[in-house]
């Protein structure tokens, strides 16, 4: 089984669209999504239709991002998270849905459904991290889709490798214990999508155009 990461996606369709015609898929490949579908690029709505589309012809996990998080609790009227789909790239969103109310009534049970964290036995995927100082079972929801520097700075005592992203660099982050793809797709003009293929211990990554 290989297991194919991508994350921070951030509307950007063309590139996902880029990214995977340059893989060539297997009927074992798992893709694992690790959230931040929407927000900044211009096709939101497109991303999440294509994404679950994939899942029809592969085994896809679609993991929770901070934008994802920060949009549901907007929608509870929840005022601090109302502030941060507002200016971090929910206006958006919203137009790539018509309405905000469209969002959810087009996507609303993909939303409602996305997992925290995806653990194999090699691999821990996640959208920000994990907070070291606790077990898996003791994270806070924030954390494993918020969390930075305390996470990517400190190791961690899982046995597993964790993929992550939220935190953009010019190019993958590759550690002893951990992986970060996100290359700021959606955030800069010209930054790329990632992709990570995890095979048999082997690690490759594809960079959309």
């Amino acid at each position: 089984m290989r297991y194919i990461a991508i994350t921070d996606i951030h509307g950007e369709l063309n590139k996902l669209n880029s990214v995977l015609s340059k893989i060539e898929t297997r009927e074992d490949d798992t893709f694992v999504f690790m959230g931040d579908y929407i927000d900044r690029g211009p096709e939101s709505k497109g991303v999440i239709d294509r994404v679950i589309e994939l899942g029809q012809t592969h085994k896809c996990v679609y993991l929770m991002g901070s934008h994802e998080y920060a949009y549901l609790h907007a929608r509870k009227k929840d005022s601090y998270y109302d502030y941060l789909f507002w200016n971090y790239g929910g206006p958006a969103t919203v137009k790539s849905y018509g309405s905000f109310d469209n969002i959810y009534k087009t996507h609303g049970n993909f939303l409602d459904n996305l997992k925290f964290y995806y653990l194999t036995a090699k691999y821990l995927f996640v959208h920000a991290g994990i907070n070291p100082r606790y077990s898996l079972e003791e994270q806070e929801e924030t954390d494993l889709v918020y969390i930075r520097s305390a996470f990517y700075n400190h190791p961690h005592n899982l046995p597993q490798k964790i993929i992550f992203g939220h935190t953009e660099f010019d190019e993958p982050q590759v550690q002893k214990d951990k992986i970060c793809i996100d290359l700021g797709c959606g955030k800069y003009k010209n930054a790329h999508l990632c992709a990570l293929i995890l095979d048999n211990g082997k690690e490759e990554f594809v960079y959309s155009e």
